[in-house]
């Protein structure tokens, strides 16, 4: 297990954080949210009043950010120059500039080489939109989760604070996902030996014991 990496990509709302946090648990390994890492990024930009559709100003300052993530799946939580931001980086704002913010060469050029380090040689589940084809091909689980653009909006909805429109939810979801799929710079997509895992109509139980069984074929095989 210490040599382990679990690759568990998809688009929003397909439960990459909760499945993956569930699979660290059964197995002990660490835990990796590679999109709060972009998050964290894009948070920094908006406060140091970086422009998230100047893509030259944005890779201006690219190496400026210094995160801190956690990588335990009991404590999950990153933190910018000492500062905690795991609240507001799930906020409105951040959320409407991260995929412009995510697309820049030198971003993404940076957090990879910086998930790769966290990574190092194993032990951990790592979660994101382009973990089994960029970050870490080598891995030998790899997963890719998705479900209907209602469900995942659903989902989504429920994990915000206060009143929230559903279908206003499903756009913006749908937004975000034909940007990432498209952008020139290692684009969301779906490791070609990944197993594709339909959670549309899977509890989230469901959904950590296929992978759990996943794992665990892997390491009777070894």
């Amino acid at each position: 297990m210490d040599a382990l990496v679990v690759a568990v990509d998809g688009p929003s709302g397909s439960g990459k954080s909760s499945v993956s946090r569930g699979v660290a648990r059964t197995h002990g390994l660490r835990y990796l949210d590679t999109g709060a890492m972009y998050r964290a990024v894009t948070w920094w930009m908006l406060e140091n009043g970086v422009d998230p559709a100047d893509p030259a100003a944005i890779a201006a300052r690219a190496e400026e950010p210094v995160l801190d993530v956690s990588t335990d799946p009991d404590a999950v939580g990153i933190a910018v120059g000492g500062l905690d931001v795991s609240g507001p980086i799930r906020g409105a704002e951040v959320t409407a500039a991260v995929s412009a913010v995510s697309a820049v060469p030198e971003v993404r050029g940076r957090l990879v080489a910086l998930q790769r380090q966290i990574i190092g040689v194993g032990g951990i589940v790592v979660e994101g939109r382009d973990i089994g084809t960029v970050v870490a091909p080598g891995a030998p689980v790899k997963v890719y989760l998705t479900a209907s653009a209602q469900a995942r909006a659903v989902r989504r909805s429920a994990e915000l604070p206060g009143t929230v429109n559903v279908d206003l939810t499903k756009a913006e979801m749908e937004r975000r996902d034909r940007h990432d799929s498209t952008r020139k710079a290692d684009p969301l997509a779906k490791a070609e030996d990944a197993i594709e895992i339909d959670t549309t109509a899977m509890t989230l139980d469901e959904v950590v014991a296929r992978v759990v069984g996943l794992v665990n074929d892997l390491v009777d095989v070894r």
